[in-house]
């Protein structure tokens, strides 16, 4: 057991893939985590799940475009455990289905949507949770909170042959400039904030492109320390390491966990 995650609070968004992955290893060391979900019976399954293996967390149902969502996600964890630990900003989308693409083909919906879903979500939760963070006391190490938000190596490195989507990656590099100013911002707070950059993992939103064999022969040279595609767990555990107290004097931090997508 990690002894740094031991009783902190987290806030996790999402209730699939690398979110739930990161739930089940806070859950397991420990912690306490609140998550949302923007569908009811999907986020009922994994609260089952979690009890099948004799784990429990709470939830919220809502989606975190609307600006209602994040400052009731924030309030329902506080009123239940006074203090937030840490977030991990997981939940976004891809926007191809919505008209994402290259940039001579991205409509304004696409642009948009992709856009406010995966940006202006994160950016609404960590002021929620700074402003809260800010008034709470320090933790055993002089800590107020980490937060960790969610990039992607496509913000960092990007691939035109198949994933060429200017939204996407549009998005995933503001959420990287955003977190390390926000990083420089509350350095004096104690206050953490980090950003992790996946490669393809397993997830529900990769399936489109896990479930193409041309993109699968190709992440086999493109992700060589997989041979193909990571399972979410690789980036479940990077996270819980960056959450947690571990990664203490850490911040502002980009870390590419693509299994040498970046180099390759």
């Amino acid at each position: 057991m990690i002894q740094e995650m031991k009783d902190k609070i987290f806030i996790i968004t999402g209730s699939s893939g690398i979110a739930a992955e990161t739930i089940k290893m806070a859950l397991t060391q420990g912690a306490k985590v609140f998550y949302i979900g923007r569908d009811a019976e999907r986020c009922q399954d994994f609260q089952d799940q979690l009890r099948k293996e004799g784990l429990d967390a709470d939830y919220i149902v809502g989606d975190l475009v609307h600006p209602e969502v994040a400052p009731a996600l924030v309030k329902a964890c506080i009123e239940k455990y006074g203090r937030i630990d840490g977030l991990f900003n997981v939940a976004g989308i891809s926007g191809r289905r919505f008209g994402d693409g290259p940039v001579h083909e991205c409509t304004e919906e696409g642009w948009n949507i992709t856009m406010t879903t995966n940006v202006t979500t994160q950016y609404r939760m960590c002021r929620e949770v700074v402003r809260q963070m800010l008034d709470q006391d320090p933790d055993n190490d002089g800590l107020r909170g980490s937060i960790l938000n969610m990039s992607s190596i496509l913000g960092l490195s990007p691939e035109p042959k198949f994933f060429s989507t200017i939204g996407y990656a549009a998005a995933k590099g503001a959420i990287i400039s955003m977190s390390t100013s926000m990083a420089s911002k509350y350095a004096l707070n104690k206050i953490r904030v980090n950003t992790i950059a996946p490669g393809l993992a397993l997830t529900r939103m990769s399936a489109r492109a896990t479930q193409d064999e041309a993109i699968t022969a190709f992440m086999k040279e493109k992700q060589p320390l997989e041979g193909g595609v990571m399972d979410a767990k690789d980036v479940a555990s990077s996270a819980i390491f960056l959450l947690s107290n571990q990664s203490k004097s850490i911040t502002g931090e980009v870390l590419k966990v693509d299994a040498g997508w970046s180099i390759s």
